[in-house]
């Protein structure tokens, strides 16, 4: 198969690639240091993304940014980065890139343990999580062409928790090649419209 990895440079992204990269053929995407460069939260960014890679397989991201911090500092400003690219950037990935994926292909998008299972200052990035979990659900109902769609719910990564541990008293980190596990069950599986949980 062929596939879009966006976020490809990321701790998660990387355990992705390295994984899938085995058996296919696999095109980096992220604002640093890949074949191809996106903003997600740049329309005009994803369209010149598509455009440049071709038609593709399968569609991951495993990327999307949220603001941490106590809901009552939580100002309208800064909870647009996580509706701008966690939530929207994501959703738009897959809107705009409908016709470029396969027949019988698929997307899968990132959520996170956050709207689950919630934490201290970290309303944003549930909020964001949960709208992408529920986009996921929805949109698979009505794919075209029999392109599937999933997300995967990891916990915090083992390779971040000395970075985030504080932030996360009594949780247990998973390591992201086993979160990666997710994303080869949605690409190369055929269930649709799943939320998997990598807790």
């Amino acid at each position: 198969m062929r596939i879009l990895m966006i976020g490809a440079s990321g701790t998660l992204g990387r355990a992705v690639t390295k994984e899938l990269e085995k058996k296919h053929e696999m095109i980096r995407a992220g604002r640093h240091g890949a074949d191809v460069t996106v903003d997600i939260q740049s329309v005009d960014s994803i369209t010149n993304m598509y455009r440049q890679v071709g038609k593709v397989d399968a569609v991951i991201s495993a990327t999307g940014s949220a603001h941490f911090g106590p809901i009552t500092d939580l100002t309208p400003e800064l909870n647009e980065l996580a509706i701008e690219s966690k939530l929207k950037g994501q959703i738009n990935l897959v809107l705009l890139g409908l016709d470029y994926v396969k027949d019988g292909g698929s997307f899968t998008l990132t959520t996170g343990i956050l709207m689950d299972d919630p934490i201290a200052q970290g309303a944003s990035a549930a909020m964001a999580n949960g709208g992408v979990k529920a986009f996921v659900k929805s949109a698979a109902i009505e794919m075209p062409r029999g392109i599937r769609i999933n997300s995967v719910s990891p916990s915090v990564l083992q390779e971040s928790w000395d970075q985030y541990a504080s932030f996360f008293p009594g949780f247990e980190a998973v390591p992201a090649a086993r979160a990666a596990l997710a994303f080869i069950k949605s690409v190369e599986g055929a269930q649709t419209g799943q939320n998997y949980e990598v807790y």
